[in-house]
């Protein structure tokens, strides 16, 4: 029954994305999908910021009202998983695909034009846990469009932003993941093509890992915030949720 069911989400993964190599995660059936071209809705909720239909995609804004960035969750509670989105940078500073724990944050990916971090949240706020960064990648995301893809299984995260990719590890993540969803620090972020899987581990996953950098290896130094259109002089020290 085991191998029928993984053999059902290979041939899941192959009819949905023969161009994308396997990395961590072998993706199944869907749990979710949108274009994300069409007035935000139910189900989606947004805490903070505005989130509107522009051009046929959806855009996130911060408010200067809010003193916060924007943000817009999912309800779903989810255990193995993979994310794939498409974002564009419209003027903002940042941006991240946030999964939270039953509790406070679990793991983001944190994307600026300068660069794409992949870690695991500080889940307490006050200790002891704090965050891990797994990877920081310096780069320049040109203008156009980017594909972020995030993969959860077991104890296990690994994130991919166009080319660049990285993995971790951490206890947390074998708890139940919840409430998927977006950030965006300054204006704006155009979003499109989510699409949330079920998954199993890549058979080949650890083949896949020596090719890829260790925990901690490619860490390079915060960037200077960027030139968005954040609002007030705390703009570009505020963290999104």
């Amino acid at each position: 029954m085991k191998r029928t069911a993984f053999l059902l989400l290979s041939l899941a993964a192959i009819t949905a994305r023969a161009d994308d190599k396997l990395l961590l995660a072998v993706p199944g059936a869907v749990i979710y999908e949108s274009k994300l071209d069409t007035a935000p809705a139910a189900p989606w909720k947004a805490a903070k910021g505005k989130w509107e239909l522009v051009e046929g995609v959806t855009r996130g804004s911060e408010l200067e009202a809010d003193k916060h960035g924007a943000v817009t969750r999912l309800p779903n509670k989810l255990q193995n998983f993979v994310v794939e989105y498409e974002f564009k940078f419209a003027g903002a500073r940042t941006t991240s695909l946030s999964i939270n724990a039953i509790k406070d944050h679990m793991a983001r990916i944190s994307i600026t034009p300068k660069s794409v971090t992949i870690q695991k949240d500080d889940n307490d706020h006050e200790g002891p846990d704090k965050a891990t960064i797994f990877a920081r990648f310096p780069t320049e995301l040109g203008e156009g469009w980017h594909k972020v893809r995030l993969e959860m299984v077991g104890d296990l995260m690994l994130g991919k932003v166009d080319d660049l990719v990285a993995w971790g590890a951490s206890d947390l993540f074998k708890t139940e993941k919840a409430a998927p969803g977006f950030t965006v620090g300054g204006q704006s972020v155009d979003f499109r093509n989510l699409t949330i899987r079920e998954a199993v581990v890549n058979p080949e996953w650890e083949s896949v890992k020596a090719t890829l950098p260790k925990p901690g290896e490619k860490v390079a130094p915060a960037a200077a915030p960027g030139k968005g259109k954040g609002k007030g002089k705390g703009a570009a020290k505020k963290k999104a949720e």
